[in-house]
C-alpha cells in the first residue's frame, strides 16, 4: 500500500496595518506600521497601495516600494514576529492631477505563505481629502 504524505498545515498569521495619509495638492503621503497579531511569524510580507487616480508618471519611491501600474504600489514590509509591529513606512506619491480627494486601498499583497483568516485588518480602503490634514487607519 503507498504512503500518502500527510499535509502540512499552512502557518496561520494576522497582519494589520494602521497609520495615516495626508494630502497636499497632488502629493500624498502615507505612513503606515505593519504588524502580526499571530499565532505565526511571518518570514517577509508586502503591502499593496492603490489610489483611486492615476499616479504621475514619475516617482520617487522609498528603496524598498515598486509601483505595478498606474494607480498601484507595492512596498515589503520585511519580516513580522509574532505580537510585534515592523518597521514604519512613508511612501510619498504624486498624483497625475490635483483631485479634491482620493480613495487609498491597502491590502497585503504577500503574507510569506502564511494564511490570514481576519481580513478585516489588513484590507482597508481610506477616504483622504485635500485639505493638508493626516486621516487615519
Amino acid at each position: 500500500m503507498p504512503q500518502v504524505a500527510a499535509a502540512v498545515p499552512e502557518p496561520e498569521a494576522d497582519l494589520a496595518f494602521h497609520g495615516t495619509a495626508l494630502m497636499d495638492g497632488n502629493t500624498v503621503e502615507v505612513r503606515l506600521m505593519p504588524r502580526n497579531d499571530g499565532p505565526a511569524a511571518v518570514t517577509d510580507a508586502s503591502v499593496r497601495l492603490r489610489w483611486s487616480v492615476p499616479l504621475a508618471q514619475a516617482q520617487q519611491l522609498p528603496a524598498r516600494c515598486v509601483r505595478e501600474d498606474e494607480r498601484t504600489v507595492v512596498c515589503a514590509t520585511g519580516a513580522l514576529a509574532v505580537g510585534a509591529a515592523g518597521q514604519r513606512l512613508r511612501v510619498p506619491v504624486r498624483l497625475r492631477d490635483r483631485p479634491a480627494e482620493v480613495t487609498l486601498e491597502i491590502g497585503t499583497a504577500w503574507s510569506g505563505g502564511a494564511v490570514d483568516k481576519d481580513r478585516s485588518n489588513d484590507r482597508l480602503n481610506v477616504l483622504v481629502l485635500d485639505t493638508g490634514d493626516a486621516y487615519a487607519f
